[in-house]
């Protein structure tokens, strides 16, 4: 009886296991589909933000199918110019990453969203340094009294005088970035290549690249397929529990 029981039990283990690893791994790859997804339009209204979006592959493990993500990836096609009027809002066109120097060394970002603080540095909202310098390369500094004028170049004028340069380089392969925040990123590697000639929009920002209609559908495809997915373990459980019940009952 119990050597009948065992055989039985196990066969019926074996049947319902791929079922259950094939939704248990479902389960996990579009969770973190949710995750990228629900960050992207988190920061759809966030400048210079740059979208994940993920690689999935599909593995054959004995007899399951086991749908995962493989990797994830930032997209850092261009977003739209928005118009603000505020000399210090800075947008690039093209390749291109403005320098924000901190404590653990220098971020890159899209971000142009800047102010001038009351020592006459060019600092982010978060206050730190954004990377502008004189023509000899040392750090500028501008007056804060005075009006601000920036140039397509990068060039900070005060008072008809260009007083410094907004420093824009270019790490040549952008999959050496690592995000470091929402719209910072490290540079994995050697250090980036002065942009000389860059496209600045001054009284701009860069949106958001992230279709937010599309993905608000996305998001809730995404979860509409995870329902399913809880479904179908729920099924594979209950029927797993139902068989056994079955086999004992026959014993």
């Amino acid at each position: 009886f119990i050597g009948l029981f065992s055989r039985s039990s196990n066969c019926i283990s074996q049947a319902m296991d791929p079922l259950m690893i094939s939704a248990a791994s479902g389960m996990r790859s579009r969770m973190e589909s949710l995750d990228l997804i629900a960050n992207n339009v988190a920061n759809s209204n966030t400048a210079g933000f740059k979208a994940d979006h993920e690689f999935y592959s599909v593995y054959q493990e004995q007899d399951s199918t086991l749908p995962t993500v493989e990797k994830h990836f930032t997209d850092f096609a261009q977003g739209t110019m928005l118009n603000t009027g505020n000399s210090l809002d800075l947008a690039l066109s093209g390749k291109g990453f403005f320098v924000v120097d901190t404590p653990s060394g220098p971020l890159y970002t899209r971000n142009g969203n800047f102010r001038l603080s009351p020592s006459g540095d060019v600092i982010t909202q978060d206050g730190q340094p954004v990377r502008v310098v004189r023509p000899d390369g040392k750090p500028a500094k501008l007056d804060p009294a005075l009006p601000v004028e920036i140039d397509p170049k990068g060039g900070i004028q005060q008072s008809g005088q260009t007083v410094g340069n907004v420093v824009v380089v270019d790490p040549g392969d952008n999959t050496r970035l690592m995000k470091a925040g929402s719209t910072y990123f490290k540079l994995d590697g050697p250090n980036p290549q002065l942009v000389t000639a860059p496209e600045v929009h001054s009284g701009s920002l860069e949106s958001a690249n992230v279709p937010v209609a599309e993905s608000a559908v996305r998001l809730v495809s995404v979860m509409r397929q995870f329902e399913m997915l809880q479904k179908a373990a729920a099924l594979g459980s209950d029927m797993y529990r139902y068989a056994v019940e079955e086999v004992a009952k026959v014993s």
